[in-house]
């Protein structure tokens, strides 16, 4: 038996299912939701077992009378059900569906609810319910797909930050994908624990400096691995919409007709340079190298000579003549037009280390995308930092 609470004092009458179907044919808003009260009393009250005929008597009486109460008795209701793993399943959905203050605590932790309830919710139910499911403990792979259905990004990537969320690899390398148009993908996917290395090499060419670092730290990457990783996003890029070119200028134009006769020597080059013929120099270098005329110019101005040492060398210019034009071409720079001595001696040094079929490698990569000897250096400088011991990723 029940005790009922009466007016005014602190003693307790006992009352008896009959007694509560008696009180929910009061259709008062007073009496219902004193009735809700109650029987969500009875469903916790440690000292009494109910039967089978109670339970099926209360849960009914909550499952009919639950919508006609405030809802502060049922965010309170569904706050004391959300941690009852034998609560009756029909009144978990039932709070599930109601307004998010009161399903939200069902939603993050009831066991009581399936799959096919939950995804269930994220079907028709709001983006804060979507959200809710999406910060569970251990949402299967199978919510986790429909919840990445939605496309809402804030409720895939409150799934993504999910470390317990399971997620399929099909959807893992959907997102991975998604994650070069939708920043806020990159992070929480690239500390995920369950986050495939050949995919995480992947998102290496387009994420931040910090996610690059941490993907290098947090994986054992073989350099020529990634090296093909880069390749494959840098071919992606090729396969995207260009914009049309501008029309050609006259020293293309010569450029191409000494090409196909191949005049172009490297002191041809030189005497451009050296007649300050700077937008010839470039057009003759692009058609001699196969880079287009943006990555000649930065090879020519940028600090340290090093793309200009790489193109110098895949091509067969020897040293003599690799150092006139890198003098020359940084005289033709904005600004302070004098050679810093550690700059040459950098650049030269450079041009000696590096073998003749590493550079043309690296020459082919960077024909595909002018960034690419920046994403190179910017390997180089990360591989400079990391310890040269590593604990492998478990």
């Amino acid at each position: 038996m029940a005790e009922q609470a009466s007016n005014g004092d602190d003693k307790r009458q006992p009352f008896g299912v009959d007694d509560l179907l008696a009180l929910a044919r009061d259709r008062s808003i007073e009496s219902r939701t004193r009735l809700v009260e109650i029987v969500g009393d009875l469903f916790f009250d440690a000292e009494r077992v109910l039967s089978d005929r109670e339970r099926s008597h209360m849960t009914e009486i909550l499952r009919r009378l639950i919508h006609d109460v405030e809802k502060s008795v049922r965010r309170a209701l569904a706050e004391r059900m959300a941690e009852e793993s034998t609560a009756p399943a029909d009144l978990i959905v039932a709070l599930a569906n109601d307004e998010i203050e009161v399903a939200y605590p069902i939603l993050i932790q009831s066991a009581v609810l399936q799959d096919i309830d939950l995804i269930e919710v994220i079907h028709h139910r709001s983006e804060k319910h979507q959200l809710a499911v999406a910060i569970r403990e251990n949402v299967s792979a199978t919510v986790s797909d429909a919840l990445v259905e939605t496309g809402d990004s804030d409720v895939i990537k409150s799934l993504l930050e999910n470390a317990s969320a399971a997620i399929s690899q099909a959807t893992m390398e959907y997102l991975v994908e998604e994650s070069r148009r939708v920043d806020v993908y990159r992070n929480p996917l690239v500390h995920r624990h369950d986050l495939p290395p050949a995919l995480a090499k992947r998102m290496y060419w387009w994420v931040s400096a910090a996610l690059r670092n941490h993907i290098l730290d947090s994986y054992e990457i073989d350099p020529t691995e990634l090296e093909e990783a880069i390749e494959g996003a840098v071919v992606d890029l090729m396969t995207e919409e260009k914009v049309d070119d501008p029309p050609r200028r006259k020293s293309a134009e010569i450029a191409e007709r000494l090409g196909r006769s191949n005049r172009i020597t490297p002191s041809l080059l030189v005497q451009t340079l050296r007649q300050a013929e700077i937008t010839l120099f470039e057009d003759l270098f692009a058609r001699l190298t196969g880079l287009d005329t943006i990555a000649v110019r930065r090879s020519i101005f940028e600090p340290g000579g090093a793309g200009l040492a790489i193109a110098c060398k895949a091509v067969g210019i020897n040293k003599p003549d690799f150092t006139s034009i890198f003098l020359l071409s940084r005289s033709a720079r904005p600004g302070d037009k004098i050679v810093d001595p550690s700059e040459l001696s950098a650049a030269v040094s450079l041009y000696d280390r590096i073998k003749v079929e590493s550079a043309m490698k690296v020459l082919r990569r960077w024909r595909l995308d002018p960034d690419f000897l920046f994403a190179l250096k910017r390997l180089e400088s990360s591989r400079a930092k990391r310890p040269k011991s590593k604990r492998p990723r478990s």
